[in-house]
């Protein structure tokens, strides 16, 4: 007899765009504010902007970093800008400084990476630690409840060299793209907080 068992296991969540799509970056926002608002529960969000600015398509996390960090986002801590990256060589030393810092954070990594020529300038939203370096054969800490994939450029032979030949202009669009969808996802909560406060505070007698 053969017996069949069905899983009733939740996908873990996934989501894409290209960035040249319409609303693009109104899209986005309204993915991570979905994720973000079911989990958040208090916890601190905060972003790692993993790459290099050594290398142009690996710049991706850095330049999203600094696009963030000249907004001051309200509710948003952001690690990895130009001016402080964070890489390979302290990508561990990172981890441990955000565990140390913030309570329960909710944390959401974003990297450059490489893929299908068909999915070249898509930006991918998903479920899960990310696994920084797995591109490039380098073993480092994955990091994240959810993460931020940008694909640069085609994946390959000797992929080291295809970051640093991937066009900066690219790179720009897309780190561009989300940065501005994190700085909407931050004005909706900062409304929402707003809002909050207001509905508790005690009206005077």
């Amino acid at each position: 007899m053969n017996f069949r068992f069905h899983s009733h296991e939740k996908k873990p969540y996934s989501f894409f765009l290209e960035y040249t799509e319409p609303f693009a970056k109104e899209r986005l926002a309204e993915q991570l504010h979905e994720q973000v608002s079911a989990l958040k529960e208090n916890r601190p969000v905060v972003l790692v902007c993993i790459g290099s600015d050594r290398s142009t398509g690996d710049s991706l996390g850095p330049l999203v970093g600094t696009f963030l960090e000249k907004n001051r986002p309200a509710n948003m801590h952001v690690y990895g800008t130009l001016a402080k990256p964070v890489h390979a060589l302290n990508l561990a030393e990172t981890i441990h400084s955000i565990q140390t810092t913030h309570y329960r954070p909710l944390v959401i990594a974003i990297d450059a990476c490489l893929g299908r020529l068909s999915s070249v300038g898509h930006v991918f939203f998903s479920e899960g630690p990310l696994a920084p370096g797995a591109g490039v054969q380098k073993e480092l800490p994955a990091v994240g409840d959810f993460n931020i994939k940008a694909v640069v450029n085609v994946s390959g032979f000797m992929e080291m060299m295809i970051l640093q030949n991937t066009r900066l202009h690219l790179v720009y669009e897309l780190a561009e793209l989300v940065a501005d969808s994190f700085a909407l996802l931050d004005t909706k909560l900062v409304a929402e907080t707003t809002r909050t406060t207001i509905s508790f505070t005690p009206r005077s007698i």
